[in-house]
């Protein structure tokens, strides 16, 4: 039961509005954009800033995707505003979810489903995953776990057999996303299971920048 509740909670959730993401159909990114390997990303937020460093290799459908918003600056001014806090196991358990919410202004077509079998990257501490409902919705909402929940990796729910993303994960900043994790959540918001998952004060990303690395091979910011 817990175990399901865990795998139930992390799907999106678009509490004011949204979800044409599940009639979409999914699109691949366009593929004349080149990239490295890796592609590193500074999310700067009201209370800190989170370096993540996507795995293009490995994972990249879901990379080209994140780097859509963040080169057209579409992720610039969403916010963190939901944190699953789970009960069990070692703690700090869970993870915390930011996005567009759906916001027509900021989404874009939704993206092909990239499963953990496939990338062999797993839902471990620090992995950044696309949240979505049915496989095959994703768009800008995405999760960072706090901790090791491998339920969340493909084929460990029967009932949710696809599993979730993982298209990277945080170099510099856990102790931002502990900040986040930490925050405050509204005992009335949310529905369903997650009701009492939503942060107060949902915490404002100020501007998430591709790094580009210096020739002397110190990371500088791209504006």
């Amino acid at each position: 039961m817990i175990i399901r509740f865990a795998l139930a909670a992390i799907a999106l959730v678009v509490s004011v509005g949204g979800g044409a993401a599940t009639t979409r159909k999914p699109a691949m990114p366009p593929a004349a954009v080149v990239f490295p390997d890796t592609v590193r990303v500074a999310l700067t937020t009201a209370v800190g800033t989170i370096i993540i460093e996507l795995d293009h290799k490995h994972a990249p459908i879901s990379t080209a995707n994140f780097m859509r918003y963040v080169d057209q600056k579409r992720l610039d001014g969403i916010v963190f505003y939901r944190v699953m806090r789970l009960a069990f196991g070692d703690q700090p358990n869970g993870l915390i979810q930011a996005g567009a919410r759906g916001d027509p202004k900021r989404v874009l077509p939704p993206i092909a489903h990239e499963p953990t079998s496939l990338t062999g990257l797993k839902h471990r501490k620090g992995a950044i995953s696309m949240a979505r409902f049915a496989p095959g919705t994703a768009t800008a909402d995405f999760s960072i776990l706090v901790s090791d929940l491998p339920g969340l990796d493909a084929g460990a729910n029967p009932n949710d057999p696809a599993g979730y993303a993982v298209f990277g994960y945080v170099a510099e900043g856990m102790d931002v996303v502990r900040r986040i994790y930490d925050s405050p959540l509204s005992p009335t918001q949310g529905s369903g299971v997650l009701k009492g998952q939503m942060i107060e004060a949902p915490v404002k990303v100020l501007t998430v920048r591709r790094i580009k690395e210096a020739a002397a091979g110190a990371p500088t910011e791209n504006k």
